[in-house]
C-alpha cells in the first residue's frame, strides 16, 4: 500500500518535475525504489500457501483484497499530490550558476553518488553476510538478499523497453507492458521453485541461500507499485477493460505456474 501510494506521488504527478533535475533520479526513484519497496512473486506465494493448505477461498479473497488495496492507494496518492502541488503552485524549471537541472553534468553526479552508496551497502552486506552465514537465521538471510537486489532492479530495469512495443511486426497488443508482465511471472515461478527446493532440502545453508534469493533477487525483480500504476493508466484511459485483462492475466497466469513449481510437488511428494 505504500509502495503504491508513493507510486501515484513519485511515479505520476511528480514525475516530471523529478525529471528536470535528473531523468537518473526519476528512474532511480520508481524503478529501483519504488520498484524494490512492493513485491508482486511474494504476495503470490503468500497466496500459494494458503492454497496449498486448502484455503482456497483466502487465497482467492487476498488477490481480490489486494489488488483493491493498491489501486485504492495509488488513487489516493495522486489525488493527494495533486492537491498539494496545487498549493504549492507550479515553478518553472530553473539553473544553478547557469546550467540546466536535465545537464550531463547533473546526471553525472547524481550516477556518482548513487553508485557511490550502492558500493558502500554492497561492501558492508557482503561483510556482514560471511560473519551470519554458517549460523544462518534472519541476519544471514537478509544481508544476501541485500547482496542479490541490485540484480534484480538491474534485470527489471532490463525488461522496461518491452512495455508498449507489442508482439511481432505488426506490434500486436501494444497497450500490455510485456516488461513489466514478464519480470512479475518469472520472478513467482522462481519464487516458488525455491520455496519447493527449501521443502525438499530442509537444511540450514539451503534455507539461507533460498530465502535471501526469494527475499532480495526475486522481491526486486518483481513489483507491485509499477504494476499498479500501469494499471491505474489503463482505467484511466478510454479502455478500461484493458486494466482488469491485464491485472487478471498477471494474476492468473503467476497463480497457475506457482501452483505447477510449488503446490504440485508438495501434494505429490507430500512435503510439510
Amino acid at each position: 500500500m505504500v509502495g503504491s501510494f508513493l507510486m501515484g506521488w513519485l511515479g505520476v504527478v511528480f514525475k516530471s518535475d523529478i525529471s528536470r533535475v535528473s531523468d537518473l533520479l526519476a528512474i532511480g526513484l520508481t524503478t529501483g525504489y519504488l520498484g524494490s519497496l512492493t513485491t508482486f512473486s511474494g504476495w503470490n506465494q503468500k497466496m500459494l500457501d494458503l492454497s496449498v493448505k486448502g484455503h482456497w477461498v483466502l487465497s482467492s479473497l487476498g488477490f481480490v483484497i489486494g489488488l483493491s488495496l493498491a489501486a485504492i492507494s495509488i488513487i489516493f496518492g495522486v489525488d493527494s499530490a495533486k492537491i498539494s502541488k496545487s498549493l504549492l503552485g507550479r515553478r518553472k524549471p530553473t539553473s544553478i550558476s547557469g546550467i540546466s537541472y536535465s545537464s550531463c553534468t547533473r546526471h553525472m553526479v547524481v550516477m556518482v553518488v548513487l553508485l557511490s552508496m550502492v558500493g558502500l551497502l554492497y561492501g558492508v552486506s557482503v561483510v556482514l553476510e560471511k560473519r551470519k552465514f554458517d549460523s544462518g537465521g534472519s541476519e544471514a538471510e537478509l544481508w544476501l538478499a541485500c547482496m542479490v537486489a541490485p540484480l534484480g532492479v538491474w534485470i527489471r530495469w532490463s525488461l522496461a523497453p518491452l512495455n508498449g512495443r507489442g508482439l511481432g511486426r505488426a506490434r500486436l497488443l501494444k497497450w500490455v507492458p510485456f516488461g513489466t508482465l514478464i519480470a512479475n511471472v518469472s520472478a513467482c515461478c522462481v519464487m516458488a521453485a525455491l520455496a519447493t527446493v527449501k521443502k525438499a532440502v530442509n537444511s540450514k545453508s539451503c534455507d539461507t541461500v533460498a530465502t535471501g534469493l526469494q527475499f532480495g533477487l526475486m522481491g526486486c525483480l518483481s513489483t507491485v507499485s509499477t504494476f499498479i500504476a500501469e494499471f491505474h493508466a489503463m482505467r484511466e484511459s478510454s479502455h478500461i477493460w484493458r486494466a482488469y485483462a491485464y491485472a487478471a492475466f498477471t494474476i492468473v497466469a503467476s497463480f497457475s505456474l506457482g501452483t505447477f513449481f510449488y503446490s504440485l510437488p508438495v501434494w505429490t511428494q507430500g512435503y510439510k
